[in-house]
């Protein structure tokens, strides 16, 4: 049976609760990433992605100047947008059960833990990645 530990990205990219909203932004840019966990002293205590950072930097709800833009960037946090507590799931789960957990709660990824450890993270493009290299496989079967 497929797992989560077949097609997880290991000992992923992270960040700090403290880590500013730009370090974020340059972090996710550099590593081509739309999410990180956040580890406080390297326990798993949030996820932060894109769309939260957008929502901040754009939120209908907290009026601002872009002259404040720069402000913002500097001064919060990845602790002050992040899911806190995030969803995870095992090496062992199995694959189908993440992509299902991914599909009904709309994530983009689910952080891999083993023994309170993040060991990983499963995203939507490991599924993506491996269903091209098993395209043509497929194909054969059609035939």
């Amino acid at each position: 049976m497929l797992t989560v530990n077949d097609l997880m990205t290991v000992i992923p990219n992270t960040v700090t609760p403290q880590t500013t909203l730009r370090r974020v932004i340059e972090l996710m840019k550099s590593q081509s990433c739309r999410q990180f966990p956040v580890l406080n002293n390297g326990r798993l205590v949030g996820i932060i992605t894109d769309r939260d950072v957008r929502l901040v930097m754009n939120s209908p709800l907290v009026m601002h100047g872009r002259w404040q833009d720069e402000e913002i960037l500097d001064k919060m946090t990845a602790e002050s947008c992040m899911t806190p507590d995030p969803m995870t799931v095992t090496p062992e789960t199995p694959a189908y059960q993440a992509a299902n957990m991914l599909s009904i709660y709309k994530f983009g990824a689910l952080p891999v833990v083993d023994n309170d450890t993040l060991v990983g993270i499963i995203t939507v493009t490991d599924f993506l990645n491996y269903f091209a290299t098993q395209q043509p496989e497929m194909i054969d079967q059609l035939d």
